[in-house]
């Protein structure tokens, strides 16, 4: 959540910033009244206590017909008291739940509109020439077939639709990849981490995964449980409740885990091969920072994300992701975008966000610096999301015969293999 005090000093900050992500400004004047009311309440409440207590005084120094009056008061104050108290909870929750639901405020720099708005900041390597080479391209799907890599109809048949296999050569080019984006991220300053795949509705709620992007979240209700979309949830509660030391930031981390999303909202899209699946599995990039710094390490993750796919030998742009399709939580987005050849298109392989304080107040995660106690900022960013980095290394690297280029960076991981052969 955003500091309540921008609110009551600036709200016109937040009309701006909802103007920009395309939301209703209604949302600023209905909060204001909440907030109004809440601390309305808190003050009848307070003045309602410390009369009881002064009355409680009185009635020990009393006596006589002045001691009755004061005791049939007290009795008339404990039950306005009670429903003073009811009355400042409820407008408490009241505020704390439509509080909740204001995204954090975009940033200037983020292009205003929706999903279409996006603006290219760098567009690296070219695509390739198929036809120059005089061959038409395959979909990841076909090149998977033939290589043995993924199976989606037994994937189908054991788990649904969106699932699969990851079979032989697959297999083994995910573990590489992984191997490959832990080490390399290692090497960067991240503490390699591996975190739990189930979190509590708190950290769920705290990354701010239980609002606009709920519907595709996997909850197991009989353990009030949540399948995470994606490690950044656990990673980010990892210091929850905590004071860090500010001469300790940032602190980086990088998590692998097993990624689960519902895709409620893509029915009908990607449906082919393994490009929009319900499990995936990750590597993401996680850093706690100085709200003063976090915008330079904004940068530092692009940076990362763009020697990963450098390394992979991939063309791909790199987008500044617009103010209506930032999420709940950040405050600027960018998305690096590999060219997906049979696609005709760039589609989104890696993305780094800013999320400034927003998540950190919601978990309660501060800083001390010096005599001073304060949140810090939370920033994300994808290194390596399994599937659709594999469909744009088979799609970009393949030969007329249907075998696969494996990038010089790629082969030590994959026991030096320089081409992935189709199955005879």
């Amino acid at each position: 959540m955003i500091d309540v005090r921008t609110l009551r000093d600036n709200p016109d900050e937040i009309r701006e910033a909802q103007r920009r992500r395309g939301e209703s400004e209604a949302i600023v004047d209905a909060l204001i009244s909440a907030d109004e009311a809440r601390r309305a309440s808190i003050g009848r409440y307070e003045a309602l206590r410390a009369e009881q207590k002064q009355l409680g005084k009185k009635v020990a120094q009393a006596s006589g017909d002045e001691k009755a009056d004061l005791l049939a008061r007290t009795k008339e104050l404990a039950v306005e008291v009670k429903a003073a108290d009811t009355a400042s909870t409820n407008a408490a929750r009241a505020f704390d739940v439509l509080f909740s639901g204001l995204p954090n405020l975009a940033a200037p720099e983020a292009p205003a509109g929706g999903e279409d708005d996006f603006e290219v900041r760098e567009i690296v390597g070219e695509p390739r020439d198929f036809a120059a080479e005089g061959f038409e391209p395959l979909d990841h799907l076909e090149l998977g077939k033939r290589l043995g890599a993924f199976d989606i109809e037994r994937g189908a048949k054991v788990s649904g639709a969106r699932f699969y296999f990851l079979t032989g050569i697959g297999a083994q080019l995910e573990l590489a990849l992984v191997s490959m984006a832990m080490d390399r991220a290692a090497a960067w300053g991240f503490t390699p981490m591996i975190p739990p795949a189930l979190v509590k509705p708190s950290a769920m709620e705290g990354t701010g995964f239980l609002g606009q992007a709920a519907d595709d979240v996997y909850h197991l209700p009989k353990d009030d449980l949540f399948l995470v979309g994606t490690s950044e949830v656990p990673l980010a509660a990892y210091h929850s409740d905590e004071i860090l030391d500010a001469e300790t930031l940032p602190r980086r981390y990088a998590g692998f885990s097993p990624c689960y999303r519902r895709e409620a909202g893509s029915y009908g899209k990607d449906t082919r091969g393994i490009f929009r699946v319900h499990w995936f599995d990750k590597v993401e990039m996680f850093v706690y920072s100085t709200p003063e710094d976090s915008y330079a390490v904004h940068e530092e993750l692009l940076a990362h994300e763009q020697d990963w796919l450098n390394a992979l030998e991939l063309p791909y742009r790199v987008i500044d992701v617009a103010a209506g399709d930032l999420g709940l939580s950040a405050i600027r987005k960018f998305d690096c975008e590999a060219w997906i050849p049979t696609q005709g298109k760039y589609r989104e392989l890696t993305s780094t966000s800013n999320c400034t304080q927003f998540q950190a107040r919601r978990l309660s995660i501060r800083m001390r610096d010096g005599d001073q106690v304060r949140p810090l900022s939370t920033l994300n960013g994808t290194l390596m999301a399994s599937t659709r980095t594999i469909i744009a290394l088979l799609e970009n690297h393949q030969q007329a015969d249907g075998s696969v280029r494996v990038p010089k960076a790629l082969q030590p991981y994959l026991g030096g293999r320089e081409i992935l052969e189709p199955l005879s």
